[in-house]
């Protein structure tokens, strides 16, 4: 099944788009990840290549449409990896919710010894949680039926134990809370919604150990994922340059040419990292440190490759497009918004880091000059 880069899908006409409009997309979109959660393959499993290549296609149908498909994908990738797939029944649509932000976290608390909580498999006797704070970030909070989300472990007393574990929630419960939408006032991935949950006393279904979550080898292969998208908005901003040069309204000079052909460089750079990364993911060689390594080196890529795509394009079409095409304005405000989530120079200091923990980790008596990672 290939993704077509061409896609019609109900998207919001205007800028502004309205509340109903906004709930037709969303709902499109969730409608869409049901679907693609049965037919996509899972990461880390022998097909990650042929997961990405859809992604991309699907980030370069549409980025905000992307952006709530791929949470879901990645929420059930996560249930598989924690050996949960029985939460995954009913047809429920799925966001993953894992940033902290300032001011008090959200806690698990736990509060007896039977099982509780949004699943119907939890082994018997298993303690039962429940999730009490604030969660910041949620994207989509008002729409899916559930989520995984994670949360400061506390003791039987209430007192934090300093671990994070994942947990899975069911949305309906009344004391769990999303802020109004209007907080959301982003023109990129505007129909995204984004914002702050109270968590009051909800029934929570632990996925994974304590710290399970963050050190999985999936958490790395996740982060690559949405890089994938990353990829394929960049490459719906390029083709606005592609479709101007092959149709023409006036000679092309070696300006236009230099620009296409940067383009050509830097995407292609991208797009061989992420072959490169799949493969390694699908030989056993992207988990623990590696694979923290890979995903930085992606991401960073990849968002890296996404601004100058945005630079040489705005540079070679001018004003005209950002500001007469409502469709190029989305794709480059969604794709701006979207690749925020990489920490820019913090990433990139990080992978050196990384590397040269891994050169430790690994070194021989006599090491080679070439024992780099280039």
């Amino acid at each position: 099944m290939v993704v077509s880069a061409h896609a019609e899908l109900p998207r919001p006409a205007a800028a502004t788009p309205d509340p109903q409009a906004v709930r037709t997309f969303v709902h499109h979109a969730l409608e869409r990840a049901r679907v693609l959660g049965r037919q996509l393959p899972p990461p880390g499993e022998g097909a990650t290549g042929e997961l990405w290549r859809q992604l991309s296609a699907l980030g370069r149908t549409d980025l905000a449409h992307a952006r709530i498909i791929e949470p879901h994908l990645d929420a059930l990738a996560i249930l598989r990896q924690a050996g949960r797939e029985d939460l995954a029944a009913g047809g429920h649509t799925w966001a993953v919710w894992a940033a902290e932000g300032p001011g008090e976290p959200l806690r698990a608390v736990p509060t007896a010894d039977d099982a509780a909580g949004p699943g119907a498999g939890a082994p018997a006797g298993a303690r039962a949680w429940t999730l009490t704070g604030t969660k910041p970030w949620c994207s989509l909070a008002d729409s899916v039926t559930r989520a995984v989300v994670t949360a400061h472990v506390c003791d039987e007393n209430g007192e934090p134990t300093g671990h994070r574990r994942a947990f899975v929630v069911a949305t309906d419960h009344p004391g769990f809370e999303p802020e109004p939408v209007t907080r959301w006032i982003s023109h990129g991935l505007a129909e995204v919604v984004t914002v702050p949950v109270a968590f009051d006393a909800v029934p929570a279904e632990p996925l994974g150990a304590d710290e399970w979550y963050l050190t999985r080898p999936g958490f790395a292969w996740g982060g690559m994922g949405v890089a994938a998208i990353w990829l394929g908005g960049a490459q719906s901003v390029a083709d606005l340059l592609w479709s101007q040069l092959r149709h023409p309204r006036r000679p092309v000079d070696d300006a236009a040419f230099t620009a296409l052909g940067q383009l050509d460089l830097t995407l292609g750079a991208a797009r061989a990292v992420l072959e490169r990364a799949a493969a390694a993911v699908d030989r056993g060689d992207a988990v623990g440190q590696r694979g923290a390594a890979w995903a930085l080196r992606v991401r960073r890529t990849v968002a890296d490759a996404a601004e100058e795509v945005i630079r040489v394009v705005s540079r070679a079409t001018g004003p005209g497009p950002l500001t007469g095409d409502p469709g190029h304005i989305r794709r480059v405000e969604s794709l701006q918004v979207y690749i925020r989530q990489d920490h820019a120079e913090r990433d990139t200091a990080a992978l050196g880091r990384s590397l040269l923990e891994l050169a430790e980790h690994t070194a021989q008596d006599s090491v080679q000059e070439e024992d780099t990672p280039w």
